[in-house]
């Protein structure tokens, strides 16, 4: 029998690559989504309802400046007051983006992920990305310039975090590594290391942060998976009975 030729391999290792992910990012939760109902999808719902209205409320200045004092968080913040907005910060779009092209991303990232890993497993991987995001941006500017451009100015204090983006850019990440889907994770993460070239802000930082927490976080369930795996045989082995001794002839 002729041995395949090598594009012809690597023409196969994709399509089972891509009809994997397939499975485990889309066609697994459509199944948890039959079986479920729509009350599965509570938290894509509250997400983007949350996006929304603060989008409305935030179009003339005094709904501008109410969301700000909820949701607005900043590098120069006291941590206890940006700690407290953190939370709705998950619900606060930038109001320089076109919100409508967000909120698909967001529904469909907290929808995936929400069916896939479950409602308090989302909302802990979304919190923990703009957590994260947020921390180690606090952490530059009190470095200050320099560090090898680690470091940021004290004006970068003044920006706004990036809101929902970094919850969203999270679960996808997150996604990507327990489900082991590779195209998803490069799509994800390469997307980010792309804008944070193409134009570096604090935005893209915060968004290449909030994928490295959310590898972090898929790569420490694996492990704790693992190791589930391998204590189950022992105990198994430990639990079956030996049978009555046998009798000395």
């Amino acid at each position: 029998m002729p041995r395949r030729s090598l594009p012809l391999r690597a023409a196969v290792f994709v399509g089972r690559t891509l009809r994997d992910e397939l499975y485990g990012i889309v066609v697994d939760p459509l199944r948890q989504l039959r079986r479920r109902g729509p009350g599965a999808l509570l938290l894509a719902f509250v997400a983007c309802g949350g996006v929304i209205f603060f989008h409305a409320i935030a179009q003339n200045p005094a709904g501008a400046t109410a969301v700000r004092i909820l949701g607005g968080v900043q590098g120069d913040l006291p941590l206890w007051l940006a700690l407290l907005r953190t939370p709705v910060s998950l619900y606060v779009p930038a109001l320089d983006l076109p919100v409508w092209a967000g909120i698909t991303q967001l529904f469909l990232a907290f929808a995936l992920a929400e069916l896939a890993l479950g409602r308090l497993r989302t909302l802990a991987v979304a919190y923990t990305a703009t957590l994260a995001g947020t921390l180690t941006v606090r952490l530059m500017i009190a470095m200050g310039p320099g560090w090898w451009g680690l470091g940021l100015p004290p004006e970068a204090g003044q920006v706004l975090d990036t809101g929902p983006s970094a919850a969203v850019v999270g679960l996808f990440t997150y996604l990507s590594v327990v489900r082991r889907a590779p195209v998803v994770f490069f799509l994800t993460g390469g997307s980010m290391v792309i804008e944070s070239i193409a134009k570096p802000n604090l935005a893209g930082r915060e968004h290449l942060i909030a994928v490295a927490a959310a590898v972090v976080l898929g790569l420490y369930h694996e492990r704790a998976h693992l190791r589930r795996l391998f204590k189950a045989p022992a105990l198994l082995s430990a639990t079956v009975p030996e049978g009555p001794p046998r009798r000395s002839a």
